[in-house]
């Protein structure tokens, strides 16, 4: 089990529709990427640019940081950035991430 927990009540829709099914149609469990600033928009960017390679991503706000988001429109503790765990190596080397990559 994925350390988000239940993740599957997490991704829905069209993300889910995306996101790559294992040998019995399940949704592969996701794996951290890392946790990405809010500033000048970063995690957005990286988002943006992982979906347009084909990476789909689920981002989660650690701690308090939903709150935040609702409230100022900014997670003041950042996005934490999940992929699938089959495309999380490709994921990483796009975004250069350092230490921050866990394959578990």
């Amino acid at each position: 089990m994925s350390e988000i927990g239940d993740w599957s009540r997490v991704i829905r829709g069209e993300l889910y529709e995306r996101w790559p099914k294992d040998e019995n149609g399940l949704p592969e469990e996701p794996v951290r990427l890392g946790t990405a600033e809010n500033i000048n928009l970063y995690d957005e960017l990286t988002v943006n640019m992982l979906e347009a390679c084909g990476i789909p991503c689920l981002t989660l706000y650690p701690g308090d940081g939903s709150f935040g988001k609702l409230i100022l429109g900014i997670s003041g503790q950042g996005t934490d950035i999940y992929v699938p765990k089959s495309m999380a190596e490709d994921a990483a080397a796009l975004c250069a991430y350092k230490g921050d990559y866990d394959m578990e």
